[in-house]
């Protein structure tokens, strides 16, 4: 299987995530700048841009910073990472699992080893096992819309998904995952953008895809991570933007085209620190109903400037 671009030897997300970014990349690309020292993305959710930069050539020898506030994503990452043949083997056993007892297995797994197994994890990711890991890639590609949510008591409670047939085991873009992540000057820390954002300046390039404001009271993706993500936080990362960009770092940042966004960022102030929001179309799969699964329009906010359009 080949990555977005046909080549064969891509590396791929291994995990789904809520505004999951793969569709947008070509919408991103020309955002990427041709030259930067560090890479930084604080909020890496399924990994879709920097995997997108290092299957271009665009982070290989350089340092890249990957954080996330989700101790399962960064626990999962680095068991990849450091015992990818541990959790190979672990997921050819949960898929075959699955392919004999469906969503029978799914529950047996969420309820009677995944979650069990979760209580030990520490909030920096620490005690995360190559067979946690294998039931996480699992319970992702296998769960409803491959959402991650946890109940007020710190369980995973996504539902078993309705798929006709799943990958669940793909050993060879595995391993090209553990290669990337293990390349020299690439980093995974579990840490807030706050932390993560510290020391970055000139010649950084910083992608950042916050939870989305919501376009509706009934439609968040804050709850994807803990504490949520409400307009408080929007407008402290609003100002740790313009502060990265007064100190020379290039910027993209994707978000929704909700009205405290264009608030914050389609503005003069916003303006005169080189940034421009323009808005593109997506899909968003992640929705209760599925008329609200159809194409929308979202907001990429940078200070780069893409390259001039030929005339036609």
């Amino acid at each position: 299987m080949s990555d977005a671009l046909g080549r064969p030897d891509g590396v791929r997300p291994i995990l789904k995530w809520a505004g999951g970014k793969r569709q947008l990349l070509p919408a991103l690309r020309p955002f990427y700048p041709s030259d930067f020292h560090r890479y930084l993305e604080p909020f890496l959710g399924s990994g879709a841009v920097f995997l997108d930069l290092w299957n271009l050539g665009l982070v290989r020898g350089r340092q890249a910073l990957l954080s996330d506030v989700n101790a399962d994503i960064i626990g999962c990452y680095r068991m990849v990472r450091d015992r990818v043949e541990e959790v190979i083997e672990s997921l050819i056993a949960l898929e075959a699992g699955h392919r004999e007892r469906g969503r029978d297995h799914f529950y047996e797994v969420r309820d009677g080893r995944f979650n069990p197994a979760r209580q030990g994890l520490t909030k920096e990711g620490g005690g995360y096992t190559p067979e946690l890991a294998a039931m996480l890639i699992y319970l992702n590609r296998t769960g409803y819309n491959g959402l991650f949510r946890l109940n007020s008591r710190g369980s995973f409670n996504v539902p078993a998904g309705r798929y006709p047939s799943v990958r669940i085991c793909d050993a060879a873009n595995l391993r090209r995952l553990a290669a990337a992540f293990g390349a020299p000057g690439v980093a995974l820390a579990v840490r807030s953008f706050d932390e993560a954002l510290d020391g970055a300046g000139e010649g950084d390039f910083v992608y950042l895809d916050p939870p989305y404001a919501p376009l509706s009271a009934t439609a968040s993706f804050t709850a994807y991570t803990a504490g949520g993500f409400g307009q408080e936080l929007q407008v402290r990362l609003q100002q740790r933007v313009l502060g990265l960009a007064e100190r020379g770092a290039r910027i993209l940042l994707s978000n929704s085209v909700a009205p405290e966004v264009r608030d914050l960022y389609d503005t003069r102030l916003a303006r005169q620190a080189g940034f421009r929001a323009r808005t593109v179309a997506a899909r968003r799969p992640i929705n209760s109903r599925a008329a609200g699964r159809g194409a929308v329009q979202e907001y990429l906010i940078s200070n780069v400037r893409p390259p001039a359009r030929p005339a036609r």
